[in-house]
């Protein structure tokens, strides 16, 4: 029986991640795969990603077996209008660019975002009304899930974009106390993932995003992914680099 048969990838499953340098997109990468356990609760896996020779991220994956308990709770889903009265981030796009007094540079800026892909559809809750950045608690939150339909047959799969989902934009968390400066180099340099329950990463889920600490170039980042009905489906926690530059205060980008 294969090892992805017999654990559950929902099952309060643990995956962190440390980045030792800067992947090339272009260049496959190598795995290696160390059975570092297999215990009756719990198995571990160590995984080493190459390119070029050389280590570039280490992770270290912890799957755990279904085990009941009476100790079961968690934090209260924060209140939020539904996804369905809320705008895409295209269309917030849109509807920016369509203000007549937006400077230039701002529409230059607000069409590279346009153009870039992405495989997940997100609606942010409370966004600005236009483009022009204000500080703000280092707190966030927005409605997320997967283009396209994935199923409910491929929990891993599920997994995998969830994992997506929280390194997407998290660490910029950190960045909206400032609104006068911009990241000129930014990098996740640790990535912990915690899986609580199963869901579906092509139905809408909640990301909540809050950066308690930021200082000597780094922060420290903390996000939770919520289910529709309320359950708390995955926690995340990141500490990344940051580097920062001042800009006009005049500048909208």
């Amino acid at each position: 029986m294969t090892f992805g048969a017999c654990w559950s990838p929902a099952c309060s499953t643990w995956r962190s991640s440390t980045w030792t340098c800067t992947g090339d997109p272009k260049v496959p990468v190598l795995y290696q795969v160390e059975r570092t356990r297999d215990g009756r609760s719990f198995a571990v896996r160590s995984v080493k990603a190459i390119q070029h020779g050389h280590p570039i991220l280490t992770c270290q994956a912890s799957f755990h077996m279904q085990q009941p308990s009476p100790l079961q709770h968690q934090f209260t889903m924060p209140l939020v209008p539904q996804p369905e009265d809320l705008l895409t981030v295209e269309e917030l796009i849109h509807l920016y660019l369509s203000k007549p007094d937006l400077a230039e540079k701002s529409k230059q800026g607000l069409n590279k975002l346009l153009a870039n892909e992405v495989p997940i559809e997100i609606k942010p809750v409370n966004p600005p009304h236009s483009y022009r950045r204000a500080a703000s608690e280092p707190k966030k939150l927005f409605w997320v899930r997967a283009r396209g339909h994935i199923g409910e047959g491929n929990m891993k799969l599920h997994c995998c974009v969830a994992a997506y989902v929280s390194d997407f934009a998290l660490l910029d968390t950190a960045l909206l106390p400032y609104p006068n400066h911009r990241a000129h180099f930014s990098a996740s340099l640790d990535h912990a993932m915690w899986f609580h329950s199963t869901f579906r990463a092509d139905e809408w889920m909640l990301y909540e995003c809050e950066s308690p600490w930021a200082g000597g170039s780094r922060a420290l980042v903390q996000g939770r992914l919520w289910r529709r009905d309320g359950v708390l489906a995955a926690s995340c926690s990141q500490e990344g680099l940051l580097r920062v530059k001042e800009v006009a205060e005049s500048s909208k980008l």
